[in-house]
This record gives C-alpha cells, structure tokens and sequence, in this order.
C-alpha cells in the first residue's frame, strides 16, 4: 500500500484515491480521442488482427500510400516491385515494409509471395503501354516515374499479374488444413471499367481510342476472374482520376471531372485523392463485410471508418 497523509477523516483516503483514478482516466480517455499518441495508436489498432499482406506495385502512387496505412494499422507489409526499393527512405512507416524486388509476370515469383501472406493488394499500374504510342509520358504521369519495357503491355502488366495471384491464392486456399475463410484481395480498377453499366457508357466505350479499350480489356478481364472465384474475398476499388495535391499532372482537370460528376454526366465519376482509395482499401483487407466492387462513394464511406 501507499502511504497517505489524508487520513484526518474516515474515508478521505479512499475518496482521494477514487479522485486520482477518475482523473487518470479521464486524462487516458482524452488523449485517446483528441491526439495521434502511441496509447491512443495502440488502442485504435488492438481490436484489429495483424496480416501479412502483400503488395504488389507496392513503390506506386497508390501502392505506397497503401502500404503506409497498412503499417500504420499494425500490419506486417511486404512490397514487391521490379525495383524493390523503398521510394521514400526517410518515411518512418515506408522504412517498416519489406521490400522486394520480383517480376509479377512471374507465376513463380508472385506463389512464393503468396505462399507467405494472408491478404494481398494488387495496385500495379500501367496507364500507357508499350504499343500505346504514349508510353513516354510515363515518367510524367506514373507514381514511379517508370518507363514501360518491351514486354509492358496491358495484357502483361495488369491481367497476367493479377492472374498469377489469383492463381496462387487459389492454389493455396486448396492446400490440406488452408482454413475456409476466403482469402481478401483488393484490386484497383478504374471507374471507366463501369462504363457498359451506366447511361452512354456503352457509347462513350465505342468511342474510346484503341489504346483506351485494350486498357479497360485487361481491367474487365480481372474483374470477371475475381467475381468468378470461389476462394476469393475481392474487393474492386473502381477510382476515376486518383490524385494529391502533390500530383501536379492531374490537378487543372480535377474540378472538370468533379463538375460533370456533381451535375450527373454518368460516365464520369467524381475523382479520388489517394489518401481516401488507401484508407479504402486497408478496410478492404480488414472487413470482412466489404466485398464487390466500391465506386467512389463508396470508397468515401469506407475510408471515414475508424
């Protein structure tokens, strides 16, 4: 016990103590609520089950804001792209992933990932390929600041990855004692990948350049994989222009696209910062309730969840 001078009248002691400890409780309560602190961190996090999630196209603009959040959020990040080196060293939560340099055109590469995690995030993306005739504004327009190679192509790049990783988990998921939850997989698409579903959008789809349909092909091609397969808890991030204020190329267009989307152009959606699509997707990874595909709005209300 510890020794107190308030002990002039019977229960001031215990009255004290009782004081003391609301008091103290308030304080925690407080700092938890109003403050980023490491108790208030610990807390927020302590409800969630850590994962071993595997990013790939983890050094991207969306992939590191994805693996940021994660690490953020208590999970164990491994990052895999063909460089494989953390694209800001000085971040504090960057500098926690494992990164991991690893062709995903490689079927063999993205099992011995898989093999090792129990979520994923394919974030890898290729707005010009290699046969697009565009493929140098790459380094203006990709997170990365990447050319494509030779065998860049969409085809390559987004639905050969992605099949491997849904090969792998697949094939995992079918192993002895693999559990029967499915696996969470969270796959960035775009919003003109919609366009067959809403009004015009089969029209403005017709009308797109060919470099544009071979894009959407491959986008489409996923998406249909993933809404086929049993093993699999997908989620299908569909953001239109993905952007920060950082990101200096997309800025002068994003009041347009906000503005046809406001007065109800229906194939054009409202644009996504990319802090919003990131907090989106570690719900993705983490709720289990949260499957199909999240249009903007969707992706909104996701992200404003604690």
């Amino acid at each position: 016990t510890i020794p107190t001078r308030y002990n002039s009248t019977k229960g001031t002691a215990a009255s004290f103590n009782m004081y003391r400890l609301l008091q103290t409780s308030l304080v925690l309560a407080a700092s938890c609520i109003f403050t980023s602190s490491p108790v208030a961190f610990a807390l927020s996090t302590a409800s969630t089950p850590r994962k071993k999630v595997a990013v790939f196209g983890g050094t991207g603009f969306v992939g590191s804001a994805v693996c940021e959040r994660l690490v953020k959020r208590g999970h164990e990040v491994t990052a895999v792209s063909r460089r494989g080196v953390n694209p800001r060293p000085d971040d504090e939560y960057l500098s926690q992933v494992n990164w991991v340099s690893g062709d995903a055109t490689d079927a063999n590469t993205v099992k011995k990932v898989i093999n090792n995690c129990d979520a994923c995030v394919h974030a890898v993306g290729l707005l010009f390929d290699v046969d697009s005739g565009l493929a140098g504004l790459n380094t203006i327009v990709s997170g990365s600041g990447s050319l494509p190679g030779e065998s860049s192509t969409y085809d390559a790049i987004t639905r050969q990855t992605m099949f491997n990783v849904i090969d792998a988990i697949e094939k995992k998921a079918s192993f002895p004692f693999g559990g029967n939850s499915k696996f969470p997989l969270c796959f960035v698409s775009c919003a003109e990948a919609g366009w067959p579903d809403v009004p015009l959008g089969p029209t403005v789809d017709k009308l797109a350049p060919e470099w544009l349909q071979k894009y959407l092909a491959a986008k489409r091609a996923v998406e249909a994989r993933l809404q086929s397969s049993s093993k699999i808890r997908s989620s299908i991030y569909r953001p239109s222009l993905i952007w920060d204020w950082k990101k200096l190329d997309v800025l002068p267009v994003i009041p347009v696209f906000n503005l046809a989307s406001a007065i109800g152009v229906p194939f054009v959606d409202k644009t996504v910062r990319v802090e919003t699509l990131a907090d989106a997707i570690v719900q993705g990874i983490e709720d289990d309730s949260v499957e199909g595909v999240q249009r903007y709005m969707n992706m909104e209300e996701l992200a404003s969840r604690p």
